[in-house]
């Protein structure tokens, strides 16, 4: 039996249940509404403006921790997704503090 073709099926079963995957993860959360509250429109690592650029399109990252609500987290590029996972708790933190300052506004024009 010749191992490259087995080899293929297993990468093809794997990227298939890899997309399953996340497509259940995106499904617990209405990622329209969250990107519609998001709070920020830069890269909470980098500073960038959320936009197709040299480094792609923007990465709309779900954040899971156990026992709360998934988040949304907006990247500029694969690489702050790597960073963010570094310390999840300093740029959820950043994105917390837009969402308040977002919120005021709204809260005193009442």
């Amino acid at each position: 039996m010749n191992p490259i073709p087995s080899a293929r099926l297993a990468l093809a079963l794997a990227a298939g249940l890899f997309a399953t995957g996340f497509a259940f993860a995106a499904d617990s959360l209405d990622l329209a509404k969250a990107k519609a509250a998001y709070p920020l429109d830069t890269c909470v690592v980098s500073g960038e403006k959320l936009e197709p650029g040299d480094m792609g399109d923007p990465i709309d990252y779900v954040y899971k921790q156990e026992g709360k609500p998934d988040r949304l987290v907006r990247f500029c590029c694969k690489m702050c997704v790597a960073k963010f996972k570094k310390n999840p708790a300093k740029y959820l933190q950043t994105i917390d503090e837009a969402a308040a300052k977002t919120a005021a506004p709204a809260a005193s024009a009442k």
